[in-house]
């Protein structure tokens, strides 16, 4: 079995270029690949390999980007999903090709558990921020899917489609959390009063949220030769079999 970490964190990074060479000097080994973006905002990564590999790179990632171990979204495969290790530097790590937004400042985290309460609210506009290629094969129940080809277009979308004065409680979602963080600073910013996301994305409300209570529908895509997870293969132990 290969444990698949997921994770990011934004944080100010001053020298990005020097954070992907500890990385590629340190990490050499064949039992861990993946992806992991560093850029001037942040880490952003997707990595699989053995327990021990996978342990190794988080300890690492604590104590060089202060990467919280509770923030990391652990599912578990019978085959290795990736094919190259790559610790890439990047302009972004996650691209949003919009005005300066600041994605240390985002809307109210919802914790799993407390994310079908909220949603549960008449008043409270579900808001899927995925592309549409992934919304297709799963999404949460009532979820409003804007016809995204690419996260870019986001902006776009909410400035002709949303209004503060009418959607005053918006609740978003994305795969890991990542997309949210900036989408959800992005409306803040715009003016939408209140606006909330899933804290760890569609990937820890499937890791925490047993399936006879869960609001998904479908399965969730991912970037990897996996293309997609269910609740069963995510396993909520995973954190505290690396710990």
């Amino acid at each position: 079995m290969f444990t698949v970490a997921a994770f990011y964190r934004f944080f100010a990074l001053a020298d990005p270029a020097a954070l992907v060479e500890e990385l590629r000097h340190t990490f050499t080994t064949p039992h861990l690949l993946g992806t992991t973006l560093v850029a001037p905002e942040g880490i952003n990564g997707t990595m699989a390999g053995s327990a021990e590999a996978i342990d190794g790179l988080l300890h690492f990632l604590t104590e060089r980007a202060g990467l919280e171990r509770h923030e990391v979204k652990f599912s578990v495969t019978e085959t290795q999903p990736f094919r190259r290790l790559k610790f890439k530097r990047k302009r972004e790590i996650i691209t949003f090709r919009t005005e300066a937004v600041d994605p240390t400042r985002p809307g109210q985290h919802v914790a799993p558990e407390d994310w079908n309460a909220l949603v549960a609210d008449p008043e409270v506009l579900l808001l899927d921020t995925r592309n549409t290629y992934e919304t297709e094969i799963g999404t949460f129940l009532g979820a409003v899917r804007p016809p995204l080809d690419n996260f870019s277009a986001f902006a776009a979308w909410v400035q002709k489609n949303l209004d503060p004065e009418r959607h005053r409680k918006v609740a978003m979602f994305c795969t890991g959390g990542i997309r949210c963080e900036k989408a959800s600073a992005y409306m803040l910013q715009q003016g939408f009063p209140e606006v909330f996301h899933l804290k760890g994305g569609i990937l820890k409300y499937l890791e925490e949220v047993p399936k006879e209570q869960s609001q998904w529908q479908g399965e969730c895509y991912i970037f990897d030769e996996r293309i997609s997870v269910r609740h069963e293969d995510f396993q909520a132990e995973s954190e505290s079999a690396l710990s």
